[in-house]
Formats: C-alpha cells, structure tokens, sequence
C-alpha cells in the first residue's frame, strides 16, 4: 500500500523555473545579438556615405 505524502514534490517546479530561466536568457542573448549585428550594420551605412 502506497504511502500518502502530505507534501507536494517541489522539484518539478523548481525544474520548471530553471528551465523557464534558461530558456528566456537564450532567448534575451539571441535577440541582443541580433539587435547588435543590425546597429552595426546601419553604422557601417552612415560611415559609407
């Protein structure tokens, strides 16, 4: 007979939060480079002409 646990597993959330901040970081990282690599473009525009 099973035991029954009056205390929910928090792990699953905390892997979740983990995972959820690992993701949005990824995501922060890949947005800022994209967002770099588009300014230094337009730079290179201005200092052309």
């Amino acid at each position: 007979m099973m035991a029954m646990r009056e205390t929910p597993d928090m792990m699953a959330f905390v892997d979740a939060a983990f995972a959820v901040g690992i993701a949005a970081t990824l995501i922060m990282v890949v947005w800022s480079w994209i967002a770099m690599r588009r300014a230094e473009k337009r730079r290179e525009e201005t200092r052309g002409k």
